[in-house]
């Protein structure tokens, strides 16, 4: 078998995934297919356990927000009661106003 009995020589393009077919005694693309297209749709699965992850962290964040909302409230509680104490044990003196600079 010699070159000479083939006439078109099919090429597949390894980027793309194009067909081409060339003509030897031309030396000439005679015919193009475009690479098959990939589609990108989303796979439902995939697309659910995201959201089911996504739901989880959510609640993860809120329930932390929360216990942290309860702990501020009882610092702010404590800081309350020693500012109280403190404020106790001061004697009461009379706030300097500006007419008394005069």
């Amino acid at each position: 078998m010699s070159q000479h009995n083939i006439t078109n020589i099919d090429v597949k393009c390894a980027c793309c995934g194009a067909r081409l077919i060339i003509d030897v005694g031309l030396g000439k693309v005679i015919a193009h297919e475009p690479p098959p297209k990939q589609t990108n749709a989303p796979d439902f699965d995939q697309a659910s356990q995201l959201l089911e992850r996504e739901k989880a962290r959510r609640e993860a964040l809120f329930n932390q927000s929360a216990e942290d909302e309860k702990v501020k409230s009882k610092l702010l509680d404590r800081k309350f009661e020693e500012g109280l104490k403190k404020s106790k044990d001061e004697p009461i003196t009379r706030p300097m106003r500006d007419i008394d600079l005069d």
